[in-house]
This record gives structure tokens, C-alpha cells and sequence, in this order.
């Protein structure tokens, strides 16, 4: 490893960084993580926070998962890669196929089909939907419906069905035939209300109205999140994904649950989906699968997707879609350790927990700080709206989002922030006290901010 002043010379100087402008983290170079410790992470300063962001919604079990470390070193001396298109595969991923069924039994999905990561895992639900149809002898259900304010990753299938602009303008033309409806969002919606079953109800109508207009028999599936998480932690009401699931039975369209963050505890419940009482057609997995320690993902299918397939005698049933890295077998030892660990530690239980306890004490600082427009949050997906005028809701500056985040962070937590929101994923592994840590930091930010 060079010597650190090289480190910090050349910061952001030879790469791009994800959703930044180059420029931007040119000028204000990025900070420097340099190791981590259970939910803590140090920079290259030496300075230790706790971090309140979970690497990116995926260290779920923190950063000094030994059982996950292990699996992955003791893989690589075994079989560090082979290929798992048609003819090979390995050990470790029969049996993470086998543990996945049994985990995703509840969600009725019973089938896996492996790749890199969540953009990977969505841009196959879509493929996946589009060619059921096909075998199902209605080729012209090519359409999807999805969510504004949606998130579903980077590839241009998902880039088409995100919901927000930030994600869609600079990559225009996208795929043809997305329909967006409105976000399930109480704070800020086109109804005119904040009652979550009224809003729930409306945008069913609207999908209704929307399937009479473009033929049911074009739509391929509606994607969702069961949680809204890029788009600002977004929690429907209770109503809001049973009411789809009923209307997407009804009309023939598959439900594809994108669940990249939502699965594996973080809401409180095992998934998403679980969570609201609801099962999914097609499931897109991938973050805290290996906890971040790998790169991988899954997508989870139900019997009724997996039976039209396996049952296909024509050229449709056979899948010309996969990842050089799909089923790589270090990522599904990774796999298999993180989800023995998710379910010794019990971590629903503790997101939900700790997740209240932030919550609460978030509504606190929105008593104390007139910059807080609203909180909202489900376990440990949680976030601040920040506003410059709570009666007109109109979004707080760029600038003070910037200084409750480095406030923040210099008394002792990162936090993340996205539009006008301060966003919080941390591992679920944290105590209430770290809870406390968070809140603290945060109270320094928003005082500052507001100052």
C-alpha cells in the first residue's frame, strides 16, 4: 500500500465516483474509509464514527463478521471461480439454493437464479416477466408499471423504471412502455391528503385506470418496493401492496417485489414483502445477502412463475440471460455464512427495536429543529425530510444538507444524505446506545444548520 500522503494526493484524481459529479469530488475530495470495526468505520485521519449509513443499506451484520470472512478466505483457497453456465456449477451454491428456498418459503419463492448485485437482480426480474409471458403465449405483454420516486438500480431496464429524474434525464431514451404512478408518499402526493388509505386507494385507482387504458394484455408486471428507499423512505400505508397484489391478479400482470434493501430484516421483518402480507412473483435480492462482503445478488421465483418455465417445450423456456460472476462461489459461501448469522443473531427483531427507539427520538429533534419537515422510517430505514419552510414544504439547500452531514460526522456519526433528505441504514446489529450516538450527532448537525 503506498504511503498515505500519496493516498490523499490523488484522491478522486484518476476515478469517477457513483452518483457524483466528477468535478464535485474534485474540489471537495471524498473522505478516505480505511477499516472497520463492528458499526464503526475509521477514515484515514484516524478518526472513528459510527456508521449510521451500513456501507450502503447492505453491512446489515457490521464489520467484523468473522463466520463471513472466514467462508470467503477458506472458498478461495478451495475454488476461488468456475463458471455456472450451462453444464457446471458448484457446492457452496446448490446448497445456498436450498437455504434460500427454505428462507423465502413464507414469500412462496422456491427457485434462485444468481447474479452480481441489485441492478443485476432487477434487470432479470424484468427479463423474466417479459419472457413468462411469452411462454405463456402473450408476447405482447412487454409493459411495465412502476412507482415515481422508485428506485431499482442502474442498468437501463432499471434506470426505465426508476422514478426519479436525478437517475433517468442524462441517459434518456429509455425503455419504451413504463408507466409510472404516483409515490405512496403521505408528506408529499398529488391528492391532497395525508391519510395513507385514502392515498393507497387512489393510486390503485389510478393503476386501474391505467390497465383499462393500455389492455391488461400488454402489461408484463408492476415493480415496487415495499419500502421506498433511495426515493426518500417511503412507507406505504398498510393498504397500500395488498391492494396491488389484488389488482395484479385480477388483470394477469406479475408483482415483482424489489427488495435489494428490504430483504433480510431491515424493516422489522424478515422481507419487505412479509412485512405487508404479501406475496411476490419475482423477488430482487442482493446487498446485505453477503452482508457486503462480496458482490452478489438473487432473484427469488415463485412456483407459479417457475412451473411455466420448467414445464416449456418451446424455444421461450430456455433463459439466454446470466452474469459472467452468476453464482461465483465465493459469494455463495459468503451467502450461506451471512444468512447462519442473520438468523442466529435474530437481527429482525433487533431492527425493529432499535429502529422505534430511533424513530422516536428522531420526532425529538423535529419538536426542536424547525428545519425538520418531516420523519419517517420502518426499522432501520429511516430519514429526515429537511425543509427551509415546513409550512410551503419547500426543500431545504444543498449547503445546509452539506453541514448536517459533516457536523454530524465530526461528533461522531455518518449519515447520508439524498435531495433535501438525511437518510439512516445502519447495521442492524447496533445497541441502543449507538442509537443515542446517532441522535446526538445529528442534534449537532441540525443546531449547526439551523444557526
Amino acid at each position: 500500500m503506498r504511503e498515505t500522503n500519496f493516498i490523499i494526493e490523488n484522491n478522486a484524481r484518476h476515478m469517477w465516483h457513483p452518483m457524483a459529479h466528477p468535478a464535485e469530488m474534485q474540489a471537495q475530495p471524498p473522505r478516505i474509509i480505511t477499516a472497520g470495526e463492528g458499526v464503526e468505520i475509521v477514515d484515514i485521519q484516524g478518526k472513528k464514527v459510527l456508521d449510521a449509513v451500513g456501507g450502503l443499506w447492505n453491512v446489515n451484520l457490521g464489520y467484523s463478521c468473522e463466520p463471513v470472512k472466514k467462508a470467503i478466505r477458506d472458498q478461495l483457497d478451495e475454488l476461488p471461480y468456475y463458471s455456472t453456465f450451462r453444464g457446471t456449477t458448484n457446492s457452496p451454491l446448490i446448497e445456498l439454493s436450498y437455504e434460500l428456498a427454505e428462507w423465502f418459503q413464507p414469500d412462496g419463492l422456491s427457485r434462485s437464479f444468481f447474479t452480481s448485485g441489485g441492478s443485476d437482480s432487477v434487470e432479470t426480474c424484468l427479463r423474466l416477466a417479459r419472457q413468462y409471458h411469452k411462454i405463456n403465449g402473450q408476447p405482447e405483454r412487454t409493459k411495465f408499471v412502476a412507482l415515481k420516486k422508485g428506485y431499482h438500480g442502474t442498468h437501463f431496464g432499471g434506470a426505465s423504471v426508476n422514478g426519479n429524474q436525478n437517475f433517468r434525464r442524462s441517459y434518456e431514451p429509455l425503455l419504451p412502455g413504463v408507466i409510472h404512478l404516483p409515490a405512496p408518499f403521505s408528506y408529499r402526493n398529488p391528492f391532497g391528503t395525508s391519510d395513507g388509505a385514502e392515498i393507497a386507494a387512489a393510486i390503485g385507482r389510478l393503476f386501474e385506470d391505467e390497465i383499462a387504458f393500455q389492455g391488461a394484455d400488454t402489461i408484463a408486471a408492476l415493480i415496487v418496493e415495499p419500502v421506498l428507499g433511495a426515493g426518500g423512505v417511503i412507507v406505504p400505508h398498510e393498504t397500500f401492496l395488498p391492494l396491488m397484489r389484488e389488482i395484479c391478479d385480477r388483470h394477469g400482470i406479475l408483482l415483482i417485489a424489489d427488495e435489494v434493501i428490504t430483504a433480510f430484516g431491515r424493516t422489522g421483518a424478515w422481507t419487505g414483502s412479509r412485512l405487508w402480507g404479501v406475496k411476490p412473483d419475482l423477488m430482487s435480492t442482493a446487498k446485505a445477502i453477503t452482508n457486503g462482503y462480496f458482490p452478489f445478488g438473487a432473484v427469488m421465483i415463485a412456483d407459479k412463475v417457475a412451473e411455466v418455465f420448467e414445464g416449456s417445450k418451446g424455444a421461450f423456456g430456455s433463459i439466454g440471460h446470466g452474469y459472467t460472476y452468476s453464482g461465483h462461489p465465493a459469494g455463495a459461501a459468503a451467502a450461506l455464512a451471512t444468512l447462519k448469522e442473520t438468523k442466529r443473531l435474530n437481527v429482525a427483531d433487533d431492527a425493529a427495536a432499535r429502529g422505534e427507539e430511533l424513530i422516536a427520538g428522531l420526532r425529538k429533534l423535529q419538536d426542536k429543529h424547525e428545519l425538520i419537515g418531516d420523519v419517517r422510517g420502518k426499522g432501520l430505514m429511516c430519514a429526515l425530510e429537511l425543509v427551509s419552510d415546513r409550512k410551503r414544504k419547500s426543500a431545504a439547500s444543498k449547503d445546509i444538507l452539506q453541514k448536517v452531514q459533516d457536523v454530524a460526522y465530526d461528533a461522531g456519526a455518518l449519515v447520508r444524505t439524498s435531495g433535501a433528505n438525511v437518510i439512516m441504514s445502519p447495521p442492524l446489529v447496533i445497541t441502543a446506545g449507538d442509537v443515542q450516538t446517532i441522535l446526538t450527532a445529528l442534534d449537532a448537525g441540525l443546531t449547526a444548520a439551523g444557526a
